[in-house]
């Protein structure tokens, strides 16, 4: 008889509360620093808060990975009780989580690390897919090794306003920020081979720039119809969502959409309305 599997994530996963809850997804949170003060990432500090600060001094949020005494005081909480766990991670290639956590692993037992090569609701869409396979009956060595090979399908990308947080984050040049601001760029990045990387750019006003990246993101796409992800990093209008919800609806067949919000761990990176959409192709 296998042991009951808990699905875990770090909160890079950006899934709403009402998420984790309907799917029984635990969430192990990154830390933010601001100065002299600590929160966790998805508790005591929000990205709107994050924005406001940086407008008032130029200051933004410092993020840290998790731990490995901290994945192992995460973990025997599930482990004690005699569950085994199939955790995911943000992609390696962005973080030492992963590593961490797989450490974490190869002294409690019974952990399956993932690395997901994704980062936001792409790895919010594969720790749905877990609790989808665990509440099927599925064993945790089975749901890691099938989410390991899901995550090629797993389609990451978003579309950005501004360079300046990528920029003063030192995810990109000061001279490549500039020029594309000065072009009014909007760059669109998405997850290739676990990195993030810029594959188009756009002109144009960023509500018109929304559009054209979702159409031409969905065309041609066979997608999988369960669960399709907007989300966005704040001071996105909320009658612009329902508008590229609509417009999802009428480009695809899909059964659910959900809008989620991302975390300060994503949105120091890429700065107020950052807009993607996530999905898994068939």
């Amino acid at each position: 008889m296998p042991k009951p599997v808990v699905i875990t994530a770090d909160s890079t996963c950006d899934l709403s509360k009402d998420l984790l809850e309907r799917y029984d997804i635990r969430v192990v949170p990154l830390t933010i620093t601001l100065g002299e003060d600590t929160f966790l990432d998805g508790s005591g500090f929000t990205p709107l808060e994050m924005y406001a600060r940086y407008r008032q001094d130029g200051t933004l949020p410092k993020t840290s990975a998790v731990g490995v005494q901290e994945f192992i005081d995460f973990f025997s909480q599930f482990t004690r009780e005699g569950f085994s766990v199939v955790h995911l991670d943000i992609s390696s290639e962005l973080s030492n989580s992963y590593n961490a956590a797989c450490m974490a692993a190869s002294e409690l037992g019974g952990i399956h690390v993932v690395d997901t090569r994704m980062l936001s609701t792409g790895i919010g869409l594969l720790a749905i897919e877990g609790a989808e396979c665990r509440d099927r009956g599925m064993g945790a060595r089975d749901i890691a090794a099938h989410l390991r090979e899901l995550s090629a399908k797993v389609q990451t990308s978003f579309v950005l306003d501004t360079l300046e947080f990528m920029w003063k984050g030192g995810r990109c040049t000061g001279v490549a920020a500039l020029g594309a601001n000065l072009l009014h760029l909007k760059p669109a990045l998405e997850m290739k081979d676990g990195k993030l990387v810029v594959y188009k750019k756009y002109r144009g006003s960023i509500e018109h720039v929304y559009k054209q990246y979702i159409r031409e993101r969905l065309s041609g796409r066979k997608v999988r119809p369960g669960h399709v992800f907007i989300t966005d990093s704040g001071e996105v209008a909320e009658s612009t969502v329902e508008e590229l919800c609509s417009l999802v609806w009428e480009l695809i067949p899909v059964e659910e959409i959900h809008h989620t919000l991302a975390g300060c761990t994503i949105s120091t990176h890429c700065g107020p309305k950052t807009l993607g959409i996530l999905f898994i192709e068939e």
